[in-house]
Formats: C-alpha cells, structure tokens, sequence
C-alpha cells in the first residue's frame, strides 16, 4: 500500500435526497415535540455532532452532553426511514473508481466523514458502498472537522500495517471544511463540486485539484497515482 484515499460522504460519494436532515428533523419533534426546520444551520462539511450543537443552540434547548447523544440516538433511528423515502443517488463516476481501487493493490479507501460511524454505514449501506471502506473517522471521533484526519490516518496505518507518506494521502470531499481537513494533516486534497459549492470556490480554498465531478474515473486515477 502506497496511496490512502480519504473519503467524504454527502456530496461526494452520494446525494441522499436531504434524509440526514429529515431524520433531524424528525428527531426534534420525536424528542422535543418541537416543529422546526434546520434553516440557518449549515450542514455541508460539518459533523453530526457539530451540527446538533447548533440545533440545541437555535431552540434555545440545554447543551449537555447527555442530550446530544440522546438527540443523535433518536436522529440515527429515524434515518432509515428517510434514506427510503426519496431516491437519492450514487454520483458519478464513485463505483467506478470505488471497484478500481479496491482491485489495486497500492490503494487503500477510507472514510473522513462529519457522520457518526452509525450514520454513515446507514447511509453507504442503502447505496451499496459500506464495503469499500473498512477503516474511517467519524464524528463519534471529534466535534471538529479539523481534528478527524489524525485517527482517519492512524487507522488506516493500523488496518494495512504500513505508514502512509503523508504526501501519498488524498482526501476528497465536496466542501471547504473538507480541504481544511486535509491540510490540517499535510494531505494533498481534491475537491468535488457535486455539492454546494463550485470549482473556483473549491479551488479558492487552496484544493491540490478541483473536479466538476468524479465522473472521469481513469482522471481521476492517475491523478492521485501521480
């Protein structure tokens, strides 16, 4: 193993239709009976547990750690339900360069995600790619963004006993949080813009590449083989 590829999912790998922010929803009156929207919060590229911090901070509800954890326990029940009630999809170009990769024995695929472990093997399960990634951060990890990349790596050192090079480790994601993240562990870094934000802003972000999307696999490839 040479290379480590570091994965976003929402927006990266899938598009899943807003359930993640449905099931909050969800949650919120589940738990609060509060009828409410997520509007005003912003989600891309944040973690799950970021995120339900600014919930609790917007309906003005008492942060304890205790009730976060039960919030995003109520979250992560609802979600299956959403996940099947709108068609999300796979996007571009993923299983292709997911099946390629997992063929190539100098390429190792893992997850640098804001989702809770949980939430994450929901997700990529309802979509048919949990069994690409074996290793990964989570938000169960860390609040922060920033701090996911550390055990991301040291995971993946530990899963294939080798140390990756720093400069042989990509993360890719589809947000500015997402190139911070990389850079904050020295990683080169590709950004998607199959989410919120476009190529120039991904670009202005300080991005090693910026992609429309991953819809050209082989592109792709030889870019983080180079």
């Amino acid at each position: 193993m040479k290379t480590l590829l570091l994965w976003d999912i929402d927006g990266t790998l899938i598009l899943s239709a807003g359930a993640g922010e449905r099931a909050l929803v969800v949650a919120l009156r589940e738990m609060f009976g509060i009828d409410g929207t997520m509007e005003g919060i912003e989600m891309a590229g944040r973690t799950d547990r970021w995120i339900a911090r600014s919930i609790f901070k917007k309906f003005h509800l008492p942060v304890t750690a205790e009730k976060l954890t039960q919030y995003l326990d109520v979250y992560l029940a609802a979600l299956p339900a959403e996940l099947a009630r709108k068609q999300g999809e796979v996007l571009p170009g993923v299983a292709e360069i997911l099946a390629a990769t997992h063929r190539h024995e100098g390429i190792a695929n893992g997850l640098l995600t804001g989702n809770l472990r949980r939430g994450a093997e929901l997700k990529l399960t309802h979509y048919g790619l949990w069994t690409h990634f074996e290793f990964g951060a989570f938000a169960d990890d860390a609040e922060r963004r920033d701090e996911l990349g550390p055990h991301a790596v040291r995971r993946a050192c530990a899963h294939h006993q080798v140390e990756f090079a720093t400069h042989r480790v990509w993360v890719i994601g589809d947000t500015p949080h997402d190139i911070a993240c990389g850079q904050a562990i020295g990683a080169h870094t590709v950004g998607v813009a199959t989410g919120r934000y476009s190529v120039a802003e991904l670009q202005a972000c300080g991005a090693t590449a910026a992609l429309a999307n991953l819809g050209d696999a082989a592109a792709f490839l030889q870019l983080v083989e180079h």
